[in-house]
């Protein structure tokens, strides 16, 4: 009894420290879950264990998509060059099937990046590598390659196999061909000094979500469940969606999913969670949706400043001084459209990981 007690006061202290500045930086639920009491550690520990399985395999299949978009790029513009790299001698007959092979590699690319579950996709690059070390194999028992270079292209492409079957492998141990989520998703949560009661409240009345988050443009409840969404979307369009509420637990959690013929599908939750030593609320925002384009459609919004992650975590930050102060701060110096300003702080030069 004595070791539980110096635990629970171990995690009150920690989530003591995070709540002196009211937030909590783009955590994960399962990484909150060691700010809580060791009372429900073996659940969390588990969850942290199935969501860090699911983000290493779709971010490892984002980065293998643009490697084979960039691969096919080269080998297409450049195949006299890829030859001399790999050892082999670039006739007329090798560049034609490096070009080919480019060809591949980017259509391997781009359906990884654009498909909602890219299993499939990632398991068709493992049959490439297959392809690709059975060329290295005919250019090695060629007289005239250069052995040296083309062992050192063997080896490479043994280790990119080896990438390509643990991407696929962890994307098909999840079910991603059956229908678990492969889209985008993203996290965010912050500490609020309120109850979790009363920010339920106030989250629960949708028409007055459009106050603090800046990308709606209107929400009409249309039943008792059920709701219609306007928002806004790059180049100054709109999308809308109607959604319907899949779980309400009062002072807990809210979750719910957009319904079929939505702009983009979308589900998610927001659960609210006492933090220790009666320091307010833990609000924590889960969503996952399907970006026009696929991911490489989510990437390409971020180049023009329409990071959804940034998006939440300001919609968080602007609800905190909502409930904690009345009003939302506006700065007359980065007023825009909505009068709402883009609550930003200073972050390192690297930027700010997240999901």
């Amino acid at each position: 009894m004595a070791t539980g007690t110096k635990r629970q006061k171990a995690a009150a202290r920690r989530v003591g420290e995070q709540a002196d500045d009211g937030h909590l930086t783009h955590r994960p639920l399962a990484r909150l879950g060691e700010l809580l009491p060791r009372s429900r550690g073996a659940n969390e520990g588990a969850a942290r264990r199935v969501r860090s399985a699911e983000g290493n395999g779709e971010a490892l299949a984002r980065g293998l998509g643009w490697f084979s978009i960039g691969l096919g790029l080269a080998e297409v513009a450049a195949p006299r060059a890829i030859a001399k790299i790999v050892g082999v001698r670039g006739g007329d007959d090798n560049n034609l099937l490096i070009r080919a092979l480019g060809l591949r590699e980017m259509a391997h690319g781009v359906a990884i990046l654009t498909r909602r579950r890219p299993a499939a996709a990632v398991w068709s690059r493992v049959a490439g590598d297959a392809i690709d070390l059975a060329c290295l194999g005919a250019a090695y028992a060629s007289p005239d390659s250069d052995k040296r270079r083309v062992t050192f292209a063997t080896v490479n492409v043994l280790a990119v196999a080896a990438l390509d079957v643990l991407c696929a492998r962890q994307l098909s141990a999840r079910g991603d061909d059956g229908g678990e989520w492969a889209g985008a998703r993203l996290t965010n949560s912050l500490v609020i000094n309120r109850a979790p009661e009363e920010l339920y409240q106030r989250w629960r009345d949708f028409e007055s979500l459009p106050a603090f988050m800046h990308h709606l443009e209107s929400v009409r409840v249309t039943g008792e469940a059920r709701s219609h969404w306007v928002a806004k979307a790059p180049a100054g369009a709109s999308v809308e969606w109607d959604a319907e509420i899949t779980e309400d637990r009062p002072g807990e959690l809210i979750a719910w999913r957009s319904l079929e013929g939505a702009d983009v599908y979308n589900a998610g939750l927001v659960r609210f969670e006492p933090a220790a030593g009666n320091r307010g609320t833990i609000v924590t925002v889960e969503i996952k949706y399907d970006p026009p384009g696929g991911l490489i459609g989510a990437d390409i919004a971020k180049l023009f400043g329409e990071d959804p992650s940034q998006q939440v975590k300001a919609d968080l930050r602007r609800f905190k001084q909502l409930v904690e102060t009345g009003e939302v701060v506006v700065s007359d110096a980065t007023l825009r459209g909505t009068g709402l300003t883009e609550q930003r702080p200073a972050q390192p030069a690297g930027g700010e990981g997240g999901r």
